[in-house]
């Protein structure tokens, strides 16, 4: 099946946004004679499916299905205990997937922000105002992103081996082969655990050294996690930076950045968009 371009797609559910699509899943209230439309898009897959075992329900999909985010979604994004557990957006991805077999903690991250991203056009529509700062001269002021122009990262290295999360790159100082996965919903979970107890018991943020470490799988052939721990550590920056940037260059993904000019100085550059709850809230007119 050929995917289509992610632009395309995302500026079809922005058209869609004012109007209902004309033949559309119909829900009956009960003890109701009343339907109502629920309108649902095709959101492309930036990995393709192709990092997923057989066996998953995310194996080889290249689009997911998923319904248009309406008002029963926001009192998920107004839950207090979701919001304390930070899981309001995870659960906001399950109740719009019209597959309910898909796990998304085994959805790399990538593949979550381009569900995201749809789910918020359907809702309110391809304009995101956010507050942004000017990082040249400290400006602060509102810029209005554009969602549906947002590109897409597609799948483009080869796993180690068929249907894996698994990719190989060779540390240009160290000269050791490195095989690293992308990370997953459950990793991110695991991730904020542990930076939020170092924060409790330490001034020193780990944040590199932990994403790291969870997306070794192995160096040279050792798999052993302390191990790969204490080689991630006393790695060499410029190895750390080039195995980051070349993750960074290849996962699937949706690219959430876009220029923006400052409105009090010459700077021009590429802004990273808000993804967290108030993603997802349109800014309120005056």
């Amino acid at each position: 099946m050929e995917t289509r371009d992610a632009n395309e797609v995302f500026k079809e559910s922005a058209k869609k946004f004012d109007k209902a699509p004309p033949d559309v899943p119909k829900q009956r209230t009960q003890n109701s004679n009343v339907e109502f439309e629920i309108p649902t898009e095709l959101v492309p897959v930036p990995s393709q499916g192709l990092i997923y075992p057989v066996g998953n329900a995310l194996h080889k999909k290249e689009e997911l299905e998923i319904s248009s985010f309406c008002a029963k979604h926001e009192d998920i994004l107004t839950s207090r205990a979701l919001l304390r557990k930070g899981t309001a957006i995870d659960y906001l991805i399950k109740a719009c997937l019209i597959d309910k077999l898909i796990n998304i903690d085994d959805m790399v991250s990538g593949d979550k922000t381009a569900l995201l991203v749809a789910i918020r056009i359907t809702g309110y529509g391809p304009d995101m105002a956010a507050d942004v700062q000017c990082p040249s001269c400290d400006t602060k002021f509102k810029h209005t992103f554009n969602l549906s122009e947002l590109p897409i990262n597609r799948i483009k290295d080869k796993p180690v081996e068929e249907f894996t999360n698994a990719f190989s790159f060779k540390l240009p100082r160290w000269k050791k082969e490195v095989v690293f996965r992308y990370l997953t919903g459950r990793d991110e979970h695991e991730i904020s655990t542990i930076l939020e107890k170092t924060r409790k018991n330490s001034d020193l943020e780990s944040i590199v050294t932990t994403r790291l470490i969870h997306s070794i799988l192995s160096i040279d052939g050792i798999e052993e996690r302390s191990r790969i721990a204490n080689a991630v550590r006393n790695m060499p920056a410029s190895d750390a930076l080039a195995l980051r940037e070349y993750m960074g260059d290849n996962e699937p993904r949706v690219d959430m950045v876009s220029e923006v000019p400052c409105t009090s100085c010459d700077w021009e550059g590429e802004l990273d968009m808000p993804l967290d709850v108030s993603f997802f809230w349109p800014q309120r007119r005056r």
